[in-house]
């Protein structure tokens, strides 16, 4: 609802005619059956835009994540793990503010001989003007990664100030 009544009173020009790099915090809410006693992941991200149509933009993103263990695990004496997650894919604008979005990468576990998981993640958010070149960038999306038949699964949020190249 947030999102939505911010995009009626942001400007009504289109955001994705742009090439534009953003950067923000992100922060990742484990979900489902299969949690690997995660609590909470918080990091941030640098996301590339590339305009290629009107309302099309293909990305790239690179970013770090830090992995926090449940309450009971840490009391254990398990410490937080790290992620680098590389994604590409694209970014379509709904006219106006909103956009839809999808990417797949690999997701970089830093421990050792932790290994590297396939990462799928497709978005749905919104980018408000604030000035000529730049806006800010608002996103939520289900984010997946799998590694040896598992799959982790997180609801994630951005929220990134984006500046146009």
């Amino acid at each position: 609802a947030l999102v939505a009544g911010l995009g009626f009173a942001a400007n009504a020009q289109t955001e994705g005619a742009v090439n534009k790099i953003s950067v923000g915090p992100d922060f990742l809410l484990p979900i489902g059956d299969n949690t690997n006693g995660l609590a909470l992941g918080f990091g941030g991200s640098a996301m590339g835009e590339f305009n290629v149509a009107k309302s099309l933009n293909l990305t790239v993103n690179a970013g770090y994540l830090s992995l926090a263990p449940e309450k009971e695990l840490k009391d254990l004496g398990a410490t937080n793990s790290g992620v680098i997650p590389l994604k590409a894919g694209a970014k379509y604008y709904f006219g106006g503010n909103f956009y839809g979005a999808g990417e797949v990468g690999a997701a970089i576990f830093t421990e050792n001989n932790a290994g590297t998981a396939f990462t799928f993640a497709p978005t749905i958010g919104a980018s408000f003007s604030v000035a000529d070149k730049s806006s800010i960038d608002l996103g939520i999306r289900y984010e997946g990664w799998s590694k040896n038949s598992t799959t982790l699964s997180f609801i994630g949020i951005r929220a990134a100030y984006a500046f146009g190249l």
